[in-house]
């Protein structure tokens, strides 16, 4: 019993921990930090009205020689970005995107375009997608051009000393006027100098751009010219804050994973590397901007952050390898751009059609990754045959519960014969509550008596622990999951349960602020709640009373815990309740053990099973 007190409070204390230090430091951190934000922007702003400046235009001319963003080395001087002080821009998307020539994107799942100025990927709407629920909300925006506030957008070009190449007000021709699955569309330039540059794209029937780029040399000597490409980011994005989620910027190189939060690189943690084969981009809860270099031959890519303006700008940057052009000749390069939602099956068929390592890895599966992936897995197949997620989550948790159901069945016992020795318990607590030392002796060898374990009741809740936090991260993580309803007022399975305590259920139209949150518990976390007080009923009471009226609070806390989970993990916490209190009932019963401890009247109780 003792082990078994210990076990429990440390998951509760562990537990409680974990996520008082989200609700109460991280939030209201995370808070401030946002508001700072868009005070200096806004001071930024005023600033600049009242001194008449006008807005910068970012993607000025790089210098003879050098390639947009990028050094005649590894690195991005970030000249291509706008970089200069109090730089800003005050162009609408609607009309940055109508000033600029482009190749419009269509596709089922996309809609875009490719800027000739400049030649760069800088116009991307995920068509699948929603902001929020609803045929009226607007469609994601992944990518951004150059002339808004927060440009977002993929860069591609060639590095050469002593060259005329291509650079931001590179004005490009094409030879089609839209880029689809059936239609690729290839982008030239001549430089006036012997040199043509061509950039071919295709787009599959999702979200992968394929580039193939081209020098042809016709100076009469030979040239050497490196291929580079970059994905630019301005302006630190809303991220969800949970220490759990990685959000910022991310790649894999030497087949390891690397992970770089915003304010890190912010703060100088700048990765550099060479690596053969790899990916590197920027990545949100759902959605993905990534560069996939040749996968056969090495190249040096690197996290770095600059300014433009106020705003913090983040770049993923490779350069391959040198290509040395004979007159006469041509040099090659092919790359790949992913944008798009991360979609697991999609990011899977990628990485084995491209040979991409780690490609799924761009979602955070987290530490149970091999727990995690599968029971995703097994979600989307149940999926498939019942038609709702929800419905999915209810089967799987059936299936753990008769994987694991010989332990529970064992575990299960023992604390039935634990319930049986209830009251002899508490008589020796009587006799000899004083005497801590020998009151641990007879418990001991009442225990080993009655052949009891007081440690086996953790084993099902110990195998829990991980297949609670597996599937809290497929709820969290997974876009497949984003937005799937349920019944009755679940619409979203990844968020909360909207109907909460301080709207009164839905019946009061009010935003609940942020400071009452976590009080704003749901109808499903209070089901959770009340399964859990039935399901610890039925489970022997800890023989010291402190610790009794403890534990008799832990419903209370993890429905509140609970309350701004996922509606989805807190439907699964309640079924897995449910179903454990049906497999224990059905024990007990067999066991002749009553509810309240002690043998049923009129039986001797301990029957075998």
């Amino acid at each position: 019993m003792i082990e078994q007190k210990n076990v429990m409070v440390a998951i509760v204390i562990s537990i409680v921990i974990l996520f008082g230090w989200q609700y109460f430091i991280e939030a209201p951190r995370i808070e401030k930090q946002q508001a700072l934000v868009e005070q200096q922007r806004l001071e930024e702003e005023a600033r600049q009205k009242a001194a008449g400046v006008q807005p910068a235009v970012p993607g000025q001319a790089a210098a003879p020689g050098t390639a947009p963003g990028l050094d005649s080395g590894l690195g991005p001087n970030l000249g291509a970005a706008g970089l200069s002080a109090g730089a800003t821009a005050a162009e609408t998307r609607e009309a940055a995107l109508s000033k600029t020539p482009r190749v419009q994107i269509r596709s089922d799942r996309l809609d875009g375009s490719i800027a000739l100025i400049g030649g760069r990927v800088d116009d991307l709407i995920l068509r699948d997608y929603r902001e929020e629920l609803g045929p009226e909300s607007p469609n994601i925006v992944l990518l951004h051009p150059t002339q808004v506030e927060r440009p977002y957008y993929a860069e591609f070009g060639w590095v050469g000393k002593g060259l005329k190449l291509p650079h931001a007000d590179t004005r490009w021709n094409a030879n089609g006027t839209t880029l689809s699955p059936e239609k690729p569309v290839t982008l030239s330039w001549d430089n006036g100098e012997g040199l043509v540059f061509e950039q071919t794209y295709s787009l599959d029937e999702n979200y992968m751009i394929a580039l193939t780029q081209r020098v042809k040399n016709t100076t009469g000597a030979p040239i050497t010219v490196t291929p580079y490409g970059l994905l630019s980011r301005t302006g630190t994005p809303e991220i969800s804050g949970f220490y759990i989620l990685h959000e910022g910027l991310i790649g894999v190189f030497n087949d390891t994973l690397k992970e770089t939060d915003y304010d890190d690189v912010r703060e100088g943690d700048k990765e550099e590397v060479e690596t053969t084969g790899g990916w590197l981009g920027i990545t949100d809860k759902y959605w993905l901007a990534t560069l996939i270099p040749d996968q056969k031959e090495k190249f040096r890519a690197r996290f770095i952050a600059g300014k433009r303006g106020p705003l913090d700008l983040y770049q993923a940057d490779y350069l391959a390898q040198p290509r040395s052009v004979p007159t006469g000749g041509t040099g090659v390069y092919s790359t790949h751009l992913f944008a798009g939602a991360k979609e697991v099956k999609l990011l899977d068929k990628y990485e084995a059609e491209l040979g991409v390592p780690l490609f799924d890895k761009a979602v955070d599966f987290g530490i149970f990754y091999w727990l995690t992936k599968p029971i995703f897995y097994a979600i989307h197949w149940l999926n498939e045959y019942l038609g709702n997620f929800g419905l999915a989550i209810l089967a799987l948790t059936v299936g753990i519960k008769l994987v694991f159901f010989p332990l529970a069945n064992k575990s299960y016992k023992s604390m039935s014969k634990m319930k049986l020795l209830q009251p002899k318990l508490v008589e020796l607590r009587d006799k000899y509550g004083e005497d801590k030392q020998r009151l641990n002796q007879e418990m001991m060898a009442l225990y080993k008596k009655e052949g009891a374990n007081p440690a086996a009741g953790c084993l099902p809740i110990l195998v829990q622990i991980p297949v609670f936090f597996a599937l809290y991260k497929v709820l969290f993580v997974n876009i497949e999951m984003r937005q799937a309803p349920f019944y009755g007022w679940i619409h979203d399975l990844s968020a909360p349960d909207p109907l909460g305590f301080m709207t009164a259920f839905g019946l009061v139209p009010w935003d609940v602020p942020t400071t009452f949150a976590i009080a704003n518990i749901g109808i499903w976390p209070i089901i959770m709640g009340f399964t859990m007080y039935l399901q610890q009923k039925l489970n022997p009471a800890p023989t010291d009373p402190i610790q009794a009226k403890v534990f008799m609070f832990m419903p209370l806390i993890f429905t509140f815990l609970l309350g701004s989970f996922p509606a989805g993990l807190v439907i699964y916490w309640a079924w897995n309740n449910v179903l454990s209190i049906s497999q224990q009932w059905v024990i007990m019963r067999r066991q002749g053990v009553s509810v309240g401890g002690g043998p049923v009247a009129g039986s001797s109780g301990g029957k075998s099973t």
